[in-house]
This record gives structure tokens, sequence and C-alpha cells, in this order.
């Protein structure tokens, strides 16, 4: 099998957000929402009955399917790829799989430098149905633009080494800690994973990327910045090569945001605990996406909006403005009050 071709390019010079990644005058703050296709829409419910998740990853009609859901029913300003940070993983034969109610599930956890040769470098052969997903996706789409992603480093070892989801990563820092030699291989392997994975969909079509790190609000600025920022760093280089922008967002990540973004960011995701006006300084001569507490599209819809606008308002110091959430849409969302919220977005006068 060779590698991926460039799918056929489409017009997207009229595509706000891209313009807002660029830090260029946009026509309207672009918005769209991370876990937007996903558990809050009753056709994705439908899709997806007994079909489990990695197994929905791995096809790729109903991957295109569930990733254009949230664009068809929101009139959203980009589609964001339907997968899950561990599906690289499993690609290059890691035993693991996502149970419900707890999450990834590895079968033997990572401990030593065998361990982590033992896992295969990623390869576009690995995952052929992510080029025939996003290659459809991007004909489907047409001026809406798609975003790749993957896990960022920390937040992927950290599944490995604990062995599923974890609130204190406490073998996760023992490792970090403790062996350092074996945390930088695992470290650089996985780096290499996501920077392949990404460099699948943009072969295929993708236009922007966003690099997830989950759990790095876990970790103190000095130790993000000794034994993590380096690999996340070399993921957001290999994705810069590929001339498109990159966004990197993290959860609880108030004191990192400034690392983050001198990782290699465009665009800084900022998680709902940060006012934009604190974040805005904090990560530079970048732009910012976010960042509305999740929860506040089950108030009142004219309290979510104020809420909203506060946040638009905000948004206008930063080089570049994205709206989304803080977070991932919450599975009891009522999809007709997203539908509000991205009209309100839309229509908010920037004038």
């Amino acid at each position: 099998m060779t590698s991926p071709t460039s799918a056929p390019a489409a017009d997207l010079s009229g595509s706000a957000f891209l313009q807002a990644l660029r830090g260029e005058p946009v026509p309207h703050t672009p918005v769209w929402f991370m876990r937007q296709a996903g558990r809050s829409l009753p056709e994705y419910l439908k899709v997806r009955e007994g079909v489990g998740m990695l197994e929905s990853c791995m096809e790729p009609d109903l991957t295109i399917e569930i990733t254009m859901q949230p664009v068809r029913r929101y009139g959203v300003d980009a589609a964001i790829f339907f997968s899950d940070i561990v599906l690289p993983l499993k690609a290059v034969g890691v035993d693991l799989d996502i149970k419900p109610g707890v999450g990834p599930v590895v079968a033997e956890p990572v401990r030593t430098l065998e361990d982590v040769a033992a896992i295969p470098d990623l390869t576009p052969e690995h995952v052929p149905f992510i080029t025939q997903a996003v290659q459809g996706l991007v004909g489907e789409l047409g001026s809406t633009p798609l975003i790749g992603f993957a896990g960022a480093p920390f937040t992927v070892a950290s599944y490995l080494v604990e062995g599923g989801p974890s609130k204190e990563h406490a073998k996760t820092k023992a490792m970090m800690f403790g062996a350092p030699e074996v945390w930088s291989a695992l470290m650089e392997k996985i780096a290499g994973i996501a920077a392949a994975y990404l460099e699948v969909q943009v072969a295929a079509g993708a236009s922007a990327v966003q690099l997830f790190d989950s759990w790095a609000g876990a970790l103190t600025p000095q130790d993000y910045a000794a034994h993590v920022q380096p690999w996340s760093a070399s993921v957001l280089a290999r994705a810069g090569e590929l001339g498109v922008p990159r966004i990197h967002f993290g959860v609880g990540t108030s004191n990192l945001l400034d690392l983050m973004g001198e990782a290699g960011a465009d665009v800084v995701g900022v998680d709902w605990r940060t006012p934009l006006e604190r974040a805005i300084p904090m990560v530079g001569d970048r732009g910012v996406q976010g960042n509305l507490d999740p929860t506040l599209v089950f108030a009142p819809t004219e309290v979510m909006t104020a809420r909203a606008a506060e946040i638009i308002e905000a948004g206008r110091a930063a080089k570049g403005h994205v709206f989304n959430l803080g977070h991932g849409v919450l599975p009891s969302t009522d999809p007709d009050q997203l539908a509000r919220l991205t009209d309100f977005v839309h229509a908010y006068p920037l004038d």
C-alpha cells in the first residue's frame, strides 16, 4: 500500500474558522464545539447502536456520517474528525479497548524500555480507514474545513502507564520522576505516533489540526516544561511542516497556557476555568479558542447567550478567536440549545 495522496482541495478561502486561526479579519466569530459529534445527538445514538467505539472509528462510512451530523444540524464553521485519542495505539497493535462508563483500558500497561520498544511506529498502512474517511469527508464538507486531531504525548502516556483513566496519575508521575529513561523513550514513541497520525489526516485533506492534552493540568509548570513540553513541541513542529494551523488544548491548564503556546501552537485552547481576558496575555502573539462553561447550555437561553457575548467581546483582544466550549459537549446537552448558541455567535456584531 502506498502513502495517502492529497485530496482535491476545496475552496476554503471564505472559511471564518481558518481566517481566525491565521489571525486574519473574520466576517463573524467562527464556532465549533469539542465533542459536537457524539452522545448529545439522537442521530449519533441511533447509528452507534450495537457498535463499539473503536469499531465505529475504524468504519469509514460511519465515521463520515458521525462527523457530518453536527455540521448538518448546527451549521458550525468546522468539523472535527470523529475518532479517539487511543485509536492510533489500537491501530499499531496495542491491546486496548474502550469500555463503556470507564474509558480506554490497556491490557498490559507499559513499565519498561522493552515495553516501549514493543510498540510499533505508526505508518499510513496501519490506518487506511482514516485516509478513506478523511477523503470522503472533505468531499462532503465542501467549504467547511475539517480538523484533524491527535492525543498529546502526556495524556496518551498516562493511559498506557496507568492501564486506564486515572485521577492522580501516580504511576505516570512515578515513571516520569523515577525512571526518566523509560519516560523519555515512551514520550518519544507516542510523539512519533501522534505526528504520523496527524500527517495521514492532513495528507488526506484535513485543513487544521488540534492536539488534545486532557490530563496536562495534573502537572506543575516546571514538570510540564521539563518532562512534557519537548515532546508536544515535536508533534506540533511536524504538524507545522504540513502548512496547516495548529490548535493546542488542555484541561485545567490555567498555569500552563504560556508553555502550551510556546510548544508551537498557532492557537491555544482555553478551558472554562480561565477567563479569556486573563488567558490572552499569557499565550502571546497567538489566537485563542474557547471557552464557555459546558454547563451553561443548561441555563436559560438568555443567560447562556449573555455569557457568550462576554466571551466574544473578550476574544477581540486576541490575535484571533474561535468560539467553543471550554471542554466537550456534555452527553445530556439539548441539541437545540447548541443550535441557538451557534446562531447567536454567528449573528453577534463584530463592528
